[in-house]
C-alpha cells in the first residue's frame, strides 16, 4: 500500500488567529471581575424584529458574543442583562415591568436601538409610551436601526463593565445622629457658594467643582493666602485653570476687607 503524499503548496495551513493585546486585556479584566458567565434575556416591546434578527446574528459563530461568557437565557429570573427592543406599547409596557422585577439585583437595563432608545418613528403613536427610558431606569444605550452586531458585542461589553461596578458598589446609609462633615469649614458660607458657582460657571457641574475644590484648599492651608493663591495660579501649566483660578481670586478679593495683604485677609476669611 502506498501513501500519497499532499504536495506542500497544495496543502491547507491555517493561520493563528492573533487577538489584540488590548481586547485581550479587556476581555480578561471583565471575565476576572464578574468571575462567572453573564445571562441576558431578550424582552420585545413592540419591535419590527430586526433587532432580533442583529442580536442573534451576535451570537453566531462569526461575531461570537458568547466568547465573553455571555449567555442568552429563556427567563428573567436567571437574567443579570435585560435588553429591551422596540418601542415601549401600552399593551407590552406591564410585561415589561414584570421582566423588570422578575430579574435578581444587580441587573443591568439595556435600551436597543432607536424603537428602544427613543420610541424610533412610533414615538408620537397613540398606543405608544416611547422608548425605554420611560418607564425603567435605563444603564446601557445601543442606538441603530437596528445596530450591527458589532455594535451589539460593543454594547454588551459596556454592560458587562457596568454590571462588575455593580457587583462592587458600595452604599452608605446614614446611621441615628450621624451629621454628614461640611467641607472647608473655616471659608465663610456665602464665599464658597460665590466661588463654587462662578467656577461650575466657567468649566461645568464636575470639573468646576474640581477647580474650586483645589482652590478653597489652598485657601484653609495656606498661612499667607494671597501668596498661597498666586502661587498656585503661577504653578498651573494650563491657562484655562489659571483664568479660573484669577476669577475665584478676584471674587477672593472682593468679599474681604482690608489692604489686600495675605495675613489680614486670612483672618478675616475665618471671622467673616
Amino acid at each position: 500500500m502506498t501513501m500519497t503524499v499532499i504536495p506542500e503548496e497544495l496543502q491547507t495551513r491555517l493561520n493563528p488567529v492573533v487577538v489584540d493585546d488590548e481586547v485581550a486585556k479587556a476581555k480578561g479584566k471583565l471575565l476576572s471581575d464578574i468571575k462567572r458567565s453573564v445571562y441576558v434575556y431578550r424582552v420585545d416591546c413592540g419591535g419590527c424584529n430586526a433587532c432580533e434578527i442583529e442580536i442573534f446574528s451576535s451570537i453566531t459563530p462569526v461575531f461570537d458574543v458568547e466568547r465573553f461568557g455571555i449567555k442568552v437565557v429563556p427567563t428573567p429570573r436567571h437574567a443579570d442583562i435585560l435588553v429591551y427592543t422596540g418601542a415601549v406599547t401600552r399593551s407590552m409596557r406591564m410585561p415589561a415591568l414584570r421582566a423588570y422585577e422578575a430579574a435578581p439585583d444587580p441587573k443591568i437595563i439595556v435600551s436597543y436601538g432607536a424603537c428602544g432608545c427613543t420610541g424610533g418613528i412610533f414615538h408620537d403613536n397613540y398606543c405608544v409610551w416611547g422608548g425605554t427610558d420611560k418607564i425603567l431606569p435605563v444603564d446601557i444605550y445601543i442606538p441603530g436601526c437596528p445596530p450591527t452586531p458589532g455594535q451589539t458585542v460593543y454594547g454588551f461589553a459596556m454592560a458587562l463593565g457596568k454590571l462588575a461596578q455593580k457587583q462592587h458598589a458600595t452604599n452608605h446609609f446614614e446611621g441615628e445622629g450621624e451629621v454628614a462633615p461640611i467641607a472647608f469649614p473655616d471659608i465663610p458660607y456665602k464665599l464658597r457658594v460665590e466661588l463654587e458657582r462662578e467656577a461650575r460657571r466657567m468649566s461645568g457641574y464636575r470639573y468646576g467643582k474640581d477647580l474650586v475644590d483645589e482652590f478653597m484648599g489652598t485657601l484653609e492651608n495656606s498661612g499667607d493666602v494671597i501668596l498661597g493663591v498666586n502661587d498656585l495660579i503661577a504653578a498651573q501649566s494650563d491657562p484655562r485653570r489659571a483664568e479660573v483660578y484669577e476669577e475665584l481670586k478676584g471674587i477672593l478679593l472682593a468679599r474681604t476687607i482690608g489692604d489686600g495683604h495675605g495675613k489680614e485677609s486670612s483672618v478675616l476669611l475665618s471671622h467673616s
